[in-house]
C-alpha cells in the first residue's frame, strides 16, 4: 500500500521543534558549541564564559588585546557563527 502523504523525518522533527519552542534553545546551544570550531583552539584558550541572552552573545575573554582584536571584527564573526548554525541565533557580541 503506497502512502501519499508521506513527509521526511527531517521535516516532520523541525517542525515539532517549532511547535514546542524548542528550535531556538536548541540553535543557541549549536552556536555556542560552534565557537571553538570557527575561533579555533588558540582563541577558545582565552574564552572563559560564553552564554547568550536576547540575541546577543556574552564573551568573557582573559586577553585584554584579544579582546580588542575580536571586537574589530565582531560583525564578521557574527556572520560566521549564524552561518555555521545555519540560522540568525545572534545579532550581536559583547566581548568582556
Amino acid at each position: 500500500m503506497k502512502r501519499n502523504n508521506a513527509e521526511p523525518i527531517g521535516k516532520l522533527i523541525q517542525h515539532f521543534l517549532r511547535q514546542e519552542s524548542l528550535e531556538s534553545p536548541l540553535n543557541e546551544q549549536r552556536l555556542l558549541d560552534a565557537w571553538p570550531q570557527v575561533l579555533g583552539p588558540t582563541i577558545n584558550s582565552y574564552t572563559r564564559e560564553l552564554f547568550i541572552r536576547n540575541q546577543i552573545l556574552y564573551v568573557h575573554l582573559t586577553s585584554a588585546a584579544l579582546r580588542q582584536e575580536l571586537m574589530m571584527g565582531r560583525e564578521l564573526l557574527v556572520r560566521n557563527l549564524n552561518q555555521k548554525v545555519g540560522a540568525t541565533v545572534i545579532t550581536n557580541i559583547i566581548f568582556r
